[in-house]
This record gives structure tokens, sequence and C-alpha cells, in this order.
């Protein structure tokens, strides 16, 4: 796993086209030196302007239907599906490692992007346009849905979600039914965890999610909030979807002496139950399964994209 990733984690701040069919300009941004035509059915990476005057990255590679949408956790970037950290000690025998985003593209549509006050791998801010924070699952989702809307990338989509970005894939399920076909969740957080967690646990990370919030820009996740919004949301989809845990053990760091990774592991277990999921438990990673076992993550996307297409 990345040391930004986990540091963020510990810390508490988890987890139209036209008729053409030409998709609106995107203003240039560069990523590894490539700036992707605006074309929705090319590579493409820039700012995208919303109807709302605000700007959000958007990098998409390949073609095909559905289309993968890759969501980060929290204070995460795109970058953490397209690219992958050197290997501290590679073995001269073993294949390079391929990042989430590029070993999809050869067989369908993927797009990543970068939520307001998110950050880079490099430490730089993302250029998308900042918003006021705390911020919701549900306006992750409803922002998401008008990015695509906006971009010309239409169609169904299979929502894949990391940490807290598998509440705002949760969202958006349950918000566009219609538009949703496929969920893979890694190791996602949920409203489970207010019912596995003690209630002195739960208090500590969420005190502890608000005393890290000295940025006002930076994203933090709005919880409690947010469980307010899934109480009344529809219900969850029927749709192919796979649950991927941890098997590492790794901890909140909120309640010392007593670990949060058991609370964890039956959440997860609660929310392969809630979505009628393959839960693949056996990741050998801890937290960051899209980064330390991206052949994995990659392979569960895959599957779920099969079940969606009817094969």
């Amino acid at each position: 796993m990345r040391s930004r990733a986990v540091a963020v984690l510990l810390t508490g701040v988890l987890l139209t086209s036209s008729a053409s069919g030409c998709a609106p300009p995107i203003r240039p941004a560069s990523e590894n030196g490539h700036t992707p035509t605006a074309s929705a059915t090319k590579d493409r990476a820039g700012l995208v302007p919303l109807n709302s005057s605000r700007d959000i990255y958007l990098t998409c590679r390949g073609t095909g239907s559905p289309i993968v949408v890759l969501i980060s956790g929290t204070g995460g970037a795109a970058d953490e599906w397209t690219a992958l950290p050197p290997a501290p000690s590679p073995s001269a025998t073993d294949a390079p490692a391929v990042a989430v985003l590029p070993a999809l593209a050869a067989h369908s549509r993927v797009c990543a992007y970068d939520r307001p006050g998110t950050a880079r791998e490099d430490g730089a801010r993302s250029p998308t346009t900042p918003v006021p924070q705390p911020t919701t699952a549900l306006q992750g989702a409803k922002d998401l849905h008008e990015l695509l809307d906006v971009a010309g990338e239409h169609g169904p989509i299979v929502l894949v979600g990391a940490s807290w970005g598998g509440m705002i894939a949760q969202s958006y399920a349950r918000t566009f039914p219609r538009r949703a076909v496929g969920l893979v969740l890694v190791d996602s957080a949920s409203t489970w965890l207010a019912q596995t967690l003690s209630a002195d646990q739960w208090r500590a990370w969420m005190a502890v999610i608000a005393a890290a919030r000295t940025d006002s820009s930076a994203e933090s996740p709005a919880y409690e909030p947010t469980l307010r919004e899934f109480a009344v949301a529809g219900p969850a989809p029927a749709l192919p979807a796979t649950v991927l845990s941890s098997d590492q053990p790794w901890d909140l760091g909120v309640t010392p002496g007593a670990s949060t990774w058991p609370a964890w592991l039956a959440a997860q277990d609660d929310l392969a139950n809630e979505w009628h999921a393959l839960h693949i438990s056996a990741t050998h990673s801890g937290h960051g399964i899209q980064v330390e076992q991206p052949a994995l993550v990659a392979s569960a996307i895959q599957a779920v994209l099969d079940r969606a297409r009817g094969r």
C-alpha cells in the first residue's frame, strides 16, 4: 500500500455531448506527458467544465461498454488507478505489475477522476475546483453523474469504489439505478461500520475525522450525514457485484488497546450480504488492494463486466 494512503486512512480521512456525438471541449492537463483528444471514444485527460461553473479532472482510456468508473478513497486522485509506484526490489523473473486502469482499457472504456480537494501521489493538489468540505457520498455521486453526462461519457456503468469511494459508488447505484449495471467494492467503507464498531470506536473515529479538517479545501468525508442519506435512499438494486476485502490486519487507530480490525471484517461480510455480492476475502493485501494487488482487482472488475454483458 502506498504510504500516503495509509496515513490518510489512519488519520480518519478515509476513507452533454452534442447531436453529432462529439464530447464538449476539455481543457488539457498532462498525465505522464500525455494529452489525449476530447473525443469520448478516444483517450482523454483534462478538466471538464461542469454546468455549475466548476471543473473536474477526468481521464478515460479504451473503448467499449459498459464504462468502468474507478473511484478513489478519501483524498485520492485518479493516478492511483493509472500508475503504480516502483517496486522496492523487483525480481528479474517477475512480470511488471500493471495498474488497474491500463489493464482494463484493452477490454472496455475505463475512466477515473479527481474529486474536489484530492491530491495526487506526488503530493500536488488536483486541479479539480475545490468545494466546501466535508462532503457526503450523495454529493459525490451527483458530481460523478454530472461529470459523465457533460463529458459525453454516456451509457451503462460498472462502478468501482475503494474505501470512501465505495460509499460514493453505493450511493450512485442507489440514486441512478438505471445507469449502474455492476459494482465492485474494494475494501469499501459502509453504513455497517456504524453498527460493527463499538459506540466508543465510532465516536472516536468521527472525532479524529473532524480534528483532521485543518485544511478547508482538502476532501473530508461527512459520514453521519451520509448515513442519513442512505437511510432514505432507494434499495440496493439487483446487479452483478463483488466485494474485495483486505486480509492483512490494519487498524483505524482510534481506540488504544482495542483493534478495529474485527469490526471492519464484520462490516465487509454485511456489505457483501447487502449487495448479494461475491465476496473475495483472500486478497493477500492490506487496505489499498488496488495498489497492492492490481491484477486481482482488474480480474474482479473484468468478471463483473462479463456478467453485465451477459456472458
